[in-house]
Parts: structure tokens; sequence; C-alpha cells
């Protein structure tokens, strides 16, 4: 799977004409604009209600319907910059991607009309089908950019368009003569399967696979762009894109370096403390990036030498690092427990808050950090004495001081999710303001015009992408449901296995098959709802549920031979994906060990929910 957070470079090409310079300046503009007004509204609101005063009745309607314009507008940019998460580097662009992507933009304007009949406004006046041509609008961009950057010459360029109007013509053809289109589903689905193993991106392959499979079974494909729009305007989902937020500003302020300081002055004197630092440093940015892939790239080259020079040996060092870069993803405010809860609840047979996922989360995250640090304490219990710095009193304190702020985060957040005085986006809105203004007023890390759009652009492509995949992949849930697969797999397991405990052995092992080959939200969207069911045939916790499959999705990117974690390190350190490989497996190993714990010791997920109810 390619790197989902590549380093931001701040970085603009130097040779495109004026108006298509003023064009790629425009759309990242409008999307850093719109992730500042779902940014500073909910703030608004709470101020506001702390006053005694009514809210802005729009402005939920209003963030929720930015979520779509980032969403389209970042894939497109995403697209424009050829980062489009995909499984291969392969080919870059498959042909038949661009053929996807047109097919979504015309079944997006034919959705868009048929809500334009129905005459629904969305705020002050303007109809919904307006804002929903975004849609159009971000299909559109992202087939042509696809086109773009098939082929370098012209004549390929043409041919890929060309490719992509014979498949569409094909399918109206089919459909214009009312043949039966169910034969053709399997040479499509091949040719799907062929377009992504070259390196088509992965929204391609979940949305052709939804559009394939709807058309040849005679289902109207707008469903696709139906389900598309319903995720991104859900109430909850503007989290995402929130914390993604805040995890940016930290990620590209000087925060690493003043939170290393500390945990290195807090533990540099202890043996292993090396460890000890890399561990929680990683596990603190995790859960605020919601990737692995921003804490491997981010924190690399700072934690390395700081290993380097406790004498730990580069394979146990790039094992570590690559192993604690996950960690962190069952804390809060970390995005897959937020749209875990989402999606497990949509469905209406289980209810599972954003609150009760991180209550229930927190001591299965705990346990995988000590099981990671004990591993590091035994790689190092060979490092000389003269490695180890002595404790010092006056820097441990000057440290803490530098890193107040940084260390404040985490309780904005979890004061602000747990604290009933407000929503999750007003807390994930309030988590983002607090982290811009320690990074661009207190330490002045960033500047406000140079660097603050920079990465607010990256945060937005980054969420375009992620959009993209959620929204298609719901798509796919919408046409297995509607096939009954979830129903016939609870018959099949019910009818086969007999014990709940069986049923848990075998669920790791497709889960962790699972989180080394599909992306992880991809993965939640796709595969919850089929594990809903299952789980509660067996009288699983859905709470437990969700942490077992989260550990395992996180247990994934350690799984070779495409772990994302794996591909991410080797780009990262430069080395072989052979020699990271096998410098992982004693923390695969680790991280194995605390998911059978998390899976066959329900307490550990259940305990701290239930106190709070």
């Amino acid at each position: 799977m390619s790197a989902p957070l590549p380093e931001v470079t701040g970085s603009e090409p130097t040779n495109l004409p004026p108006w298509l310079l003023a064009l790629r300046r425009g759309e990242n503009l409008v999307v850093v604009l719109a992730l500042g007004v779902m940014m500073l509204l909910p703030v608004l609101e709470i101020a506001l209600r702390s006053c005694g005063l009514v809210g802005v009745t729009a402005s939920t309607t209003l963030v929720q319907h930015l979520v779509l314009a980032v969403g389209m507008l970042g894939g497109a940019i995403a697209a424009r910059d050829n980062r489009l998460l995909a499984l291969s580097a392969a080919a870059q662009w498959f042909k038949g991607a661009a053929a996807v992507s047109t097919a979504l933009a015309v079944s997006s304007w034919d959705f868009v009309m048929s809500q334009r009949a129905l005459g629904k406004i969305f705020a002050y006046g303007v109809p919904v089908w307006v804002v929903q041509l975004l849609l159009v609008v971000g299909f559109a961009l992202i087939a042509v950019r696809l086109v773009w950057h098939a082929a370098e010459r012209w004549p390929l360029k043409l041919a890929t368009l060309a490719l992509a109007a014979a498949l569409l013509a094909a399918v109206v053809f089919v459909n214009g003569r009312e043949i039966d289109p169910e034969p053709l589903r399997w040479p499509a689905m091949i040719l799907l399967f062929v377009s992504v193993a070259l390196g088509a991106p992965i929204f391609t392959a979940l949305g052709g696979a939804a559009l394939i499979l709807l058309w040849t079974q005679g289902e109207p494909v707008t469903a696709v762009l139906l389900k598309q729009y319903q995720l991104t305007v859900n109430p909850t989902l503007p989290s995402i894109p929130l914390f993604t937020l805040a995890g940016y500003f930290l990620a590209e302020s000087g925060a690493a370096k003043r939170l290393v300081r500390l945990f290195q002055a807090l533990f540099g004197s202890v043996r292993g403390g090396p460890a000890i630092v890399a561990t929680l440093v990683c596990a603190f940015f995790t859960s605020f990036t919601g990737a692995s892939g921003a804490t491997i790239l981010a924190l690399g080259g700072v934690l390395m030498p700081v290993l380097a020079a406790a004498k730990y040996s580069e394979r146990s060092s790039i094992g570590l690092l690559t192993g604690a870069g996950s960690l962190g993803m069952l804390f809060p405010p970390c995005l897959p427990p937020i749209l875990y809860a989402i999606i497990a609840s949509s469905g209406g047979e289980v209810s599972v808050s954003i609150e009760e996922m991180f209550q229930g989360g927190f001591l299965p995250g705990v346990l995988l950090v000590v099981l990671t640090i004990a591993w590091g304490l035994r790689e190092g219990r060979h490092a000389p004495e003269s490695g180890r710095q002595a404790f010092d009193r006056r820097e441990a304190l000057a440290a803490i001081w530098a890193a107040k702020w940084e260390l404040l985060v985490p309780v904005v957040a979890l004061t602000a999710l747990f604290g009933g005085f407000a929503t999750p986006v007003e807390a994930a809105a309030l988590t983002a303001a607090y982290t811009f203004l320690v990074a661009v007023v207190i330490h002045r890390d960033l500047r406000l015009f140079r660097d603050v759009p920079r990465v607010m652009a990256e945060c937005g492509l980054l969420v375009g992408g992620v959009m993209l995949i959620l929204g298609v992949a719901l798509g796919f849930t919408h046409y297995l449901v509607d096939a009954q697969i979830p129903d016939a797999a609870v018959a099949w397991a019910t009818a086969t296995i007999h014990s709940k405990w069986l049923f848990l052995l075998g669920l790791n092992v497709v889960l962790l098959v699972i989180g080394g080959l599909v992306e992880i939200y991809a993965a939640i969207v796709v595969v919850v709802p089929l594990l809903v069911p299952l789980g509660q045939a067996f009288g699983l916790n859905p709470i437990h549920l969700g942490i077992i499959f989260l550990a395992n999705m996180e247990l994934g990117f350690l799984a070779p031979p495409v772990g994302l974690n794996l591909l991410l390190s080797s780009y990262r350190f430069n080395k072989p994906m052979t020699e990271v490989t096998r410098a992982s497996l004693p923390m695969l190993g680790v991280m194995f060990l605390g998911v059978l714990l998390i899976t066959y010791v329900p307490w550990l997920t259940t305990w701290l929910p239930s106190l709070f109810r």
C-alpha cells in the first residue's frame, strides 16, 4: 500500500504556466478556508452556549457539508499531485482507473438531478442539489487528472481517454439495447482487479466493484453516490478531518523535538530508557495524527539517533520504530475508533458511542504500549552504562516547562470529549484550534501565511483521499447488504462454528490478513457491517468486538509482505523491505501476544466502560 502521509515539503512546481499555478493555489485556498471554517464554527458554538446564547442554527449543516467540500476537492488535489492511495506503485495509473472515475462523475450527475427534483433547501435559500454538485466536480477533476497522469506523451493520454470513453460507451450500448449485463460481471471485475494490481487508486477498486456489481444486478448505480453523500454529511464525521488537522499542526511544529527532550530527560537514565522514549512519543503522535504513516515519517529521523546513541543495534531500532508507529491507535482522539463507532451504529443493530470506544480501548492500548516497552527494555539490556545519561532534575523540569503546551493537548481533547459540554465534532474543533494556537501563536513554529496554508492543504489532501475511499466503500457495503451477504455469513458461521472462543481465533486470523492487505478506513467501512451481526450471533460485547477489530488492524500494519508500516519504514530508513520485515518480526510477535490478550480477556475492554454507565 502506498504511503498515505508523505512528508510535507511545501514545494510548488515552478514550471507551470501562470493560469495553472493560479488554479492550483485557488484549489488549495478553498480547502484551507473550508477547514478553517470547520474549525472555527463549532468553537463559536461552544462560546455562545457558555454565554447563554443560542448558537448559529445553520452552523451544524454547514460544517457537515464542508466535509463534502474538503473530501471532494481534497481528493482532486491528491489526484493532481499523483498521491491518491494505491495498493501498488507498479504502474502509477492504470487506464481503467480513469473509466471508473468518469463513471462515478456521470453517476454523480444523475444523482444530483434526482435530488434536484426533490426541491430541498440547504441553508439561506440555497438548494441542496447545488451543494451536491461538488460530487460531480470532484469526480470529474479526478478523472481528468488520472488521464493526465496516465502517461507522459499526448498520444498515450488520448489513448487513456479513448479507453475510458469506450468502456462507458459499452455500458450505454448494453443499457440501450436492454441486454442482460450479468454475463459481463466477472470479465469487468477481472479487468478492475488487474487495474488495481497495476497501481489504480484504492477508491477506484471499491467504487468500481460497487458500480459493476450493482449494474450487473440491475440495481441503480446512483446508490453509490447516495451513500457517498450520506457519509460525508454524517453529523459526527467532521471530527475526523478536524482531529487530523490537530495532528498535522502537531507534526509540523516543533512538538516532536520538545516531547523527545522531555521523555529523554525523564527516562534517559533508565537502562533501556530510549525505548521508553520512542514508544511513548510514537503513541502520543499516532493518537493525534490517526496514521502510523505520519508517526514513522515525522519521528523516524528524530528517534533513530536517540536509539543509536544508546547503542541499540540498527536492526532493533528499526523494529522498535516500525512497531511503535501504530501504537496509540486505541487512544483518544485517534480516528479509527471514531469511524468504527459511526459505521457500527449506522445499521441500527447495535449502538456504540465514540466515548465508549475510547473507554474500551484505553486499557488494551496501555497493554500494547507496556508490551512494546518491555521488549525495548529487553533489547537494551546489553547497552553499556556509558550509553545512559544521569538523571538531571533541572533538565527534567526545563523539559517539562518547554513541552507544557503539548502536554495539555490530551487534556483539552479528553476534557472536551468526556466533559459533557461539547459534541465530538466540537471537541475535535476545540483540539484543532488549541494546537493551532500552540504552533502559530505560542511557539511560532508555523508562520500564519507561509506555513499554515501549506499544512492545511496537506491535511485536506489526506482527508480527501480517505473520504473518497470511505464513500465508495459504503456504496460497496450497500451492495453486500442488499445481496444479504451478512445474513449468509451469520448463517454459515453459526452452523459451522459452535464455540465463541474458536470463532474469536478464526476472527483474529481473518482480520490479521485483512489488516495486512486492506487500507484501515476501507476495512472499517466494508468489514464492520459484516462483523457486527456475527458478533451479535456469538454474544460478543459490541465494544469488545470493536477493540478486537482495531487491535487486529493495528497488528496488520506489521504483517508481511505488504503491511503499511513495513513499507513506510523501508521508505523512511532507506532499507530493503526484506531487512525491515526481519527487523520487525519480534515486534510482530509482541503485538500478536497483546492482541490475543485483548481477545481472550474481555475484562480489559469492558471494565472501564462499565464504570461510566
